[in-house]
């Protein structure tokens, strides 16, 4: 959520309208403000808040001043208290909990749609939350779960992918590249590391490993 909001903006995403202001008949005073927040934020970020500092100040005012709540009214959105409020307020945009199976369909989907072309684990997550809108699924709690297993599946999908792509001996010649020496020797280990300072020497060095890596005979476009 956003913290920055201009008065057009806050009139547009903030204002209560009819249907929110029948609901909040209903309820108690001390309730209305933590109800319409609620409302308010899960429409514009189609999940509910995690804790009351994701709500701008700006924003909490002037639902405030629509209810008639002076400045600084208290308010909650989380807690056993809210939960007949998040109950209420799926039902009224039409949402539902997600379930595991939903959990693991995201994980299918992001794992063969997004993850092979998006790599930034932030944009990631604005797509889980997208396709939940589109989907009237509220977002699941085990986001990082989410994301971490579809990235899995994604790089055992690719790995496999271009092993397939490999003969045997090359494959057996890349695999000697890793398992020749350890973590701090070996050609692979000399691949990694910092060429060092430019000079005749580190040129002809380069080469050679240049030389050595051609010499395993790669397959046009297997990586």
């Amino acid at each position: 959520m956003r913290r920055e909001w201009e008065l057009d903006d806050l009139i547009a995403s903030w204002t209560l309208v009819d249907a929110d202001q029948e609901l909040l008949v209903k309820l108690h005073p001390p309730s209305r403000l933590s109800f319409a927040l609620m409302v308010k934020f899960f429409e514009i970020e189609g999940r509910f808040p995690r804790h009351r500092g994701e709500l701008p100040e700006v924003a909490v005012d002037f639902v405030a001043r629509q209810l008639g709540v002076p400045a600084g009214a208290p308010f909650e959105v989380t807690g056993r208290a809210v939960e007949r409020f998040r109950t209420q307020i799926r039902e009224l945009l039409g949402f539902r909990v997600s379930t595991r199976g939903d959990e693991d369909k995201m994980i299918a989907w992001l794992a063969q749609e997004v993850c092979p072309s998006e790599l930034n684990e932030d944009r990631q997550r604005e797509a889980v939350l997208a396709r939940c809108r589109a989907e009237r699924i509220e977002p699941p709690g085990r986001m990082s779960r989410i994301i971490g297993s579809a990235n899995r599946i994604a790089d055992e999908r690719f790995c496999a992918m271009i092993v397939g792509r490999l003969s045997a001996g090359v494959a057996q010649s890349l695999w000697a590249l890793i398992v020749d020496g350890d973590d701090e020797s070996g050609f692979f280990a000399e691949l990694k590391a910092d060429p060092g300072k430019l000079g005749l020497e580190t040129l002809l060095a380069e080469i050679t490993k240049l030389q050595r890596i051609r010499a395993i005979a790669l397959p046009a476009g297997a990586g």
